[in-house]
Parts: structure tokens; sequence; C-alpha cells
């Protein structure tokens, strides 16, 4: 049952971000911006889900959610192949402002989701052990 949720969510995740990253145009000014928004979207997500799911979900909605949905959307695979194109391509500027941005933010908007999860699950009375 877990392999069934996981790939549930997958499908869901990978067609969404095939939908997002189409919306997008790919690259702005040689910027992947498309899969950079997938990624640090996806970050925020995972960083307010995984402590709502913990304290307020039954465990099937992470396997579900966390790792079929949001594995499936984001991409660390397209990120690093970009960067190896982008610096192939001599676009180094390029290339170390994208693993900047994406670490930064991407890492920030993990925090601010956990912390925003926070204060929901206590503002219920809720909280993680």
């Amino acid at each position: 049952m877990n392999y069934l949720l996981i790939f549930v969510g997958g499908f869901f995740g990978a067609i969404l971000r095939y939908l997002f990253g189409t919306a997008i145009h790919p690259l702005t000014n040689g910027f992947p911006i498309h899969t950079f928004l997938i990624n640090i979207i996806g970050c925020f997500f995972l960083g307010f889900f995984l402590p709502m799911a913990k304290v307020n979900l039954k465990p099937e909605y992470t396997l579900l959610i966390g790792t079929g949905f949001t594995g499936a959307f984001t991409t660390f695979s397209t990120f690093s192949l970009e960067n190896v194109v982008l610096i192939d391509e001599k676009k180094m500027l390029v290339s170390f402002a994208y693993i900047l941005l994406s670490l930064v933010i991407g890492i920030s908007l993990s925090y601010l989701g956990v912390k925003t999860a926070e204060k929901f699950n206590k503002a219920k009375g809720v909280t993680s052990s």
C-alpha cells in the first residue's frame, strides 16, 4: 500500500511539475527560472507540510504528499544538469547565481515553512513531540 501511495503522489507531482514548467519560459537571460521556481516552491511546501502532517495527519499522507508528490514535483537532478550545461557554456556567473540563490532561498523558504507550520499548530493548540 505504501508503494501505491508514493506512486499516486508521484504521478500528480510529476504532472504538476510538467505543467508548471511548460507554463513558464525555461530560460530568462540564461537563468533556468522554471526549475528554480519549482524547487523553491517545493522547499516551502515541504517545510510547511511535514510539521503539519506530523501532528495533524496519518503517516500515509506523508508518503503520498511528502515523498510522492513533492519528491516528483521538485528536481535536484535537473538543477544539477542545468548547472553542468551552464558551466559547459561558460556561463559561470549564471551558474554561480543559480546555485547560490537556490541554496539560500531554498533553505530560507524551508525554514519559513517549518516556522509557519509551527505557528499554525500552536494556534490550534497542537504541539509536535
